[in-house]
C-alpha cells in the first residue's frame, strides 16, 4: 500500500446498463430470475459498486501484486432503473484501519438515487492469497 491511501479519496464510475445486466440475467439457470422485470439487477449494482472502490484506490496499490477484496457490504436498492440508463457510483473512502479499507457508497441513474451505502474491502498480497485459495480448492485449506 502506498501512503497516498488514505481517508478523502474520491471516485466518480459510470456505465451504461445492458440488457445482460438485468434480473433476468443473474442466474439464467433460474426460472424465477428469468420471468422477473428487466432492470438493473441488485447483485450487479453491487459489483458495480466494489467495481469504483476498485477504481478509486488502484493507483494507491502496489497494483497487480496487492488488490483487494470485498468483505462487507450494507446497501440500499431504492429504484429500478431500466437498460440503456446511464448509472453512476460516487464512492468515497473514509476510514483506512490497517488493511481493511471502508467506502461510502452511492448510485443515480440520472432520475434516481439507486442506492447507498456502505462497503468494506481488504488489501491482499495476490500471490499469497491465490495460493491459499489454490489449497482449497485442492482440499487442502
Amino acid at each position: 500500500m502506498k501512503e497516498t491511501l488514505r481517508p478523502g479519496i474520491r471516485y466518480e464510475h459510470k456505465f451504461v446498463v445492458p440488457a445482460s445486466k438485468t434480473v433476468p440475467a443473474l442466474y439464467p439457470e433460474a426460472e424465477e430470475f428469468a420471468a422477473m422485470p428487466e432492470v438493473f439487477a441488485t447483485g450487479f449494482l453491487v459489483g458495480f459498486l466494489e467495481w469504483a472502490c476498485i477504481k478509486a484506490i488502484k493507483p494507491h496499490l502496489d497494483w497487480p501484486h496487492e488488490q483487494t477484496v470485498g468483505t462487507h457490504i450494507d446497501v440500499s436498492h431504492e429504484a429500478a432503473t431500466p437498460p440503456g440508463l446511464e448509472v453512476t457510483a460516487t464512492v468515497e473512502l473514509t476510514e483506512v484501519d490497517g488493511r481493511r479499507l471502508v467506502f461510502a457508497v452511492e448510485a443515480h441513474d440520472g432520475v434516481d438515487l439507486i442506492s447507498k451505502g456502505r462497503h468494506e474491502r481488504f488489501v491482499i498480497n495476490t500471490e499469497k492469497f491465490n495460493a491459499k485459495v489454490g489449497a482449497k480448492k485442492r482440499g487442502n485449506p
